[in-house]
């Protein structure tokens, strides 16, 4: 007989909020745990997250541009008869316009099972450095903030088992990863895609080169997988779809690992070190005069020399998505121009109106 009758809703949740602490995991009536997963997207303006996320969950429909942030969820049960496991799916659009959006996805709640894959677009090389530098900065700084949180939170409980559970949900890598001491991980795992590799193959070789290195070594540095797709390649599609499987249901990804640079890369995390990598690639440069910080610094001017950055007022994108124009409804839209105007009239009348009042007194 079930027990939800005499259950309240807060209840309910308090009982679903003790669970996800202790674990995350819940358990079916036949006594399976089911596991739960998030997996948060972000990445290029128009980069085609909406279209891979789609064909990575194996729906077939159009795929429309994202509003700001949404969300989805899928479901894969393990064998015949068995509980199916949950993936949760954020989705950030508007490329870096909307980066303050992380908070949503990132939470105490759910950051244990937390992945993040960040699409890049490869046929825009002059906006990839500045779009992946930013996104991947706001997603570790609201990482950051939420251990602080749950670590305070377990301090008060002055629990071993809590505090040990907050620190297991950092990047831990085993002591034989590659180039160990010199990275610096991600504090969950990182995928990134970098997307429309069919319109990237047609780029001159030495350009290709240089966005393909620099990816490689951006990808080591934060420990992250690296795979190059194209929704018009079932071949590639089916690999990028393992990896996402890998991150929202926890299935094996493969072993193919291919880093030539006239190919697609596909380059699993652990399985490239700076060595294979090589230094950055520059032909009419002198590395020593480019006076880098540190070797990511010294990667980012190399590449930004080969392909100068958008200005910010190139890449300032607007913050009301009613005046974005790929969200442009004509009747809305001119019927939103009217009212405006009409706003703007009712403004003018009643300033007019208190300056009368103001000289009759």
């Amino acid at each position: 007989m079930p027990k939800l009758s005499s259950d309240t809703l807060w209840e309910l949740a308090a009982a679903e909020v003790r669970n996800r602490e202790s674990g995350g995991e819940e358990e079916e009536d036949g006594g399976e745990t089911v596991s739960e997963r998030s997996v948060f997207l972000m990445g290029s303006k128009s980069g085609g997250k909406t279209s891979i996320l789609l064909r990575c969950l194996d729906r077939d429909e159009p795929s429309k541009p994202t509003l700001a942030l949404e969300y989805t969820f899928g479901r894969r049960a393990r064998g015949h008869s068995t509980p199916k496991d949950i993936a949760h799916l954020w989705e950030l659009g508007g490329g870096t316009s909307l980066s303050d959006l992380v908070q949503i996805p990132i939470t105490p709640a759910s950051f244990r099972s937390l992945s993040v894959i960040l699409v890049l677009d490869l046929s825009k090389p002059n906006a990839l450095w500045g779009t992946m530098e930013k996104l991947l900065q706001a997603a570790q700084a609201q990482l950051e903030k939420v251990f602080s949180q749950a670590q305070q939170a377990e301090k008060a409980k002055a629990g071993t088992k809590h505090q040990m559970s907050v620190r297991s949900a950092a990047c831990v890598l085993p002591k034989d990863y590659p180039d160990r001491e010199l990275i610096s991980p991600f504090p969950v795992p990182l995928l990134i895609i970098g997307s429309k590799y069919d319109i990237f193959q047609e780029f001159d070789s030495g350009k290709r080169k240089v966005v393909s290195k620099t990816l490689r070594f951006i990808a080591h540095y934060y420990a992250a997988s690296l795979i190059f797709t194209s929704i018009k390649s079932e071949s590639l599609m089916s690999k990028t779809k393992s990896f996402f499987s890998h991150l929202a249901f926890g299935l094996d990804r493969g072993k193919t690992v291919s880093s030539d640079s006239t190919k697609p890369l596909i380059i699993p995390a652990g399985s490239d070190s700076f060595s294979q990598i090589g230094s950055p690639p520059t032909t009419d440069v002198d590395i020593t005069s480019l006076r880098a910080k540190n070797p990511k610094d010294l990667w980012k001017k190399v590449y930004e020399h080969v392909f100068p950055q958008e200005s910010t007022s190139e890449q300032r994108e607007l913050k009301d998505p009613a005046k974005d124009p790929q969200y442009s409804e004509p009747q809305i839209d001119a019927m939103r121009a009217q009212k405006d105007q009409e706003l703007e009239q009712y403004k003018r009348n009643a300033a007019k109106s208190w300056k009368g009042l103001e000289l009759e007194s």
